[in-house]
């Protein structure tokens, strides 16, 4: 017989800052698999291993952290995977399916939670870069830039759509070289107006520390303070 192990089964059924956070973590990096028993797994697998434990924590998982070791330049890779039916149903209720790739549909996130939900996915599958542009002129350019990623287009127009209702103004949504995903970037100004809508008011300590902190070094380099 299997060995039960502890989780809270209902986590994906009531909304909160931590639900959405993971929620939005699952639909970058997580997937939903049936085995041949018909046995229903969520699993995610990333490199940072202290996000993975905080997400455990919350989930009130007993499950273990398996570790695959990285091979030369490769990096150590981290998976948890939880054994249960009903969460699985939840999640795909809330728009993740076992082949969610191309056609994972964006969840109805209440606007309270909406600034949770996009930090998750943007922890995931998400990208923050600061520095010089224009190296070769006189006078260089200190930007920063902010990419979302994925292979549902119809996942990004919708998040696109919702970020400007926020009031981001810019961005653009563009196909990624040589593979099937896209990307969703935006510069300077809606890069900070993205880094106050994940970060202010922050209710829970879900988030990775080095992605807040690249927008926060920014900041400070522009001699200004984080609100």
């Amino acid at each position: 017989m299997p060995i039960y192990k502890r989780v809270d089964k209902s986590f994906f059924k009531k909304w909160s800052p931590e639900m959405s956070y993971v929620l939005g973590f699952f639909m970058a990096d997580g997937s939903i698999t049936v085995n041949p028993r018909g046995a229903h797994f969520i699993s995610i697998q990333i490199c940072d291993k202290i996000i993975l434990e905080n997400m455990r924590e919350v989930l009130d998982s007993e499950h273990k952290i398996a570790l695959r070791k990285g091979e030369g330049n490769t990096s150590d890779i981290y998976r948890l995977q939880i054994g249960s039916k009903e969460m699985c149903n939840d999640l795909r209720k809330l728009g993740m399916e076992e082949r969610k790739t191309y056609t994972m549909d964006f969840p109805n996130v209440p606007k309270k939670y909406f600034g949770d939900f996009v930090r998750g996915y943007f922890d995931g599958d998400g990208n923050v870069w600061s520095g010089y542009i224009h190296k070769h002129r006189k006078t260089q350019t200190f930007v920063i830039r902010s990419v979302f990623t994925s292979s549902s287009v119809a996942f990004l127009k919708e998040m696109f759509r919702l970020l400007r209702n926020k009031g981001l103004k810019g961005g653009s949504l563009c196909k990624k070289k040589n593979c099937g995903a896209y990307d969703l970037s935006f510069s300077v100004n809606d890069s900070l107006l993205l880094y106050h809508l994940m970060y202010d008011n922050l209710e829970t300590s879900l988030f990775l520390q080095r992605k807040r902190n690249c927008f926060e070094n920014f900041l400070k380099k522009q001699n200004c303070k984080p609100k």
